[in-house]
């Protein structure tokens, strides 16, 4: 069955005026959502704690800041862009106790609801509307007139206005310039997870590292080991993004090619591990050893971050990047993405 997408047409700006809407959080989603918004005509509100670091950055774009639970008590429409593992105990202790009655609760990821961490009572509308692009990206191509494609789903509509909510916020986001296909909380939350882990970040991430051990263990050069494995991957994602597979192949050499018909490196044991991690997230357990891991203070997931920034191919990556003329300004480029992370990690914790 074909999917439902809607377009700017489908649409109501008007269903949002009059209404406050509450950004709960200043990273990377957050600022895009909050801006893009309040540049459509909306009334909106940023919810922070008194001391995070995304105060100033909030209002230095003259936006209303405030806490989290008085941002919550004004609110008609509350969307949670909080990391999600900060998304249940911000719900807990400074919405749930403040939210008023019917107001509509949004959310860029699925986790928290699918999952049970959060759980609003009947009389609010529940909804969905996660960009599929990081929030520098859903901002800049707001301001240049374009937007960024969504997923869109309704969780819990007691008042019938559910959709109409949704895709009003869309159409604020500049969304629907793009396009909004239809999914729910499930199905958005369990491909999400899947593609991170088994083919964005525990795929390509793993492979890149993994090829470069092989090569250097050979004892070719670390600085050609990195040019084959590492800095020609973009080449191809960038003619997959354009055309897809055919084309990113079609575009290479008949070497390239048969290798690639050939190489056994991935085969049915991957897709077996594959269809391991997705049960994991299916029946909750990746979500509780997550959540389990940081409720103790992330002494996994940090013992991870520390191993893996140190892979022996982060060695001789940065003398290469540097040597790229087209990444202009690879420092302010490297100085951006420190600032993000920062805003990420400091938004309402």
């Amino acid at each position: 069955m074909a999917a439902q997408i809607w377009y700017e047409k489908d649409g109501d700006l008007s269903v949002l005026e009059g209404k406050k809407v509450a950004i709960i959080g200043y990273g990377s989603q957050g600022h895009a959502h909050a801006l893009n918004l309040r540049d459509s005509g909306v009334d909106v509100v940023v919810g922070l704690r008194a001391n995070s670091k995304s105060v100033e950055f909030a209002k230095e774009q003259g936006l209303e800041v405030k806490t989290v639970a008085d941002a919550t008590k004004e609110a008609d429409i509350i969307m949670i862009l909080a990391p999600d593992q900060y998304q249940r105990t911000i719900w807990s202790e400074e919405i749930e106790p403040n939210i008023k009655e019917g107001a509509a609760v949004g959310f860029a990821h699925g986790f928290n609801i699918h999952y049970g961490y959060i759980k609003p009572t009947a009389d609010h509308p529940v909804f969905m509307v996660a960009p599929k692009g990081p929030g520098h990206i859903v901002r800049r191509e707001y301001v240049a007139g374009r937007g960024v494609p969504v997923v869109v789903a309704v969780e819990q509509d007691p008042r019938g206005d559910g959709w109409d909510i949704t895709l009003a916020y869309a159409k604020a986001m500049g969304a629907l310039r793009a396009g909004a296909i239809k999914t729910t909380f499930k199905e958005e939350t369990e491909t999400d997870l899947f593609g991170e882990q088994d083919v964005l970040m525990g795929g390509v991430n793993h492979l890149v590292e993994t090829g470069f051990e092989v090569l250097t263990e050979a004892g070719y050069q670390p600085e050609i080991a990195y040019f084959e494995v590492c800095h020609e991957l973009k080449m191809l994602v960038d003619l997959m993004n354009e055309g897809g597979l055919n084309k990113a192949r079609w575009s290479c050499s008949d070497t390239a090619q048969y290798g690639d018909f050939t190489s056994t490196v991935v085969d049915e044991s991957t897709k077996d591990r594959m269809r391991y991690q997705l049960k994991r997230i299916q029946d909750g357990s990746f979500a509780k050893e997550f959540i389990d891991d940081q409720d103790a203070g992330a002494p996994k997931f940090k013992e991870l971050q520390e191993k893996f920034s140190h892979e022996k191919i982060e060695e001789v990556g940065p003398k290469l990047r540097a040597m790229f003329s087209w990444n202009k300004d690879v420092k302010d480029a490297d100085e951006a993405q420190s600032f993000t992370g920062k805003i990420a990690r400091s938004q309402v914790q």
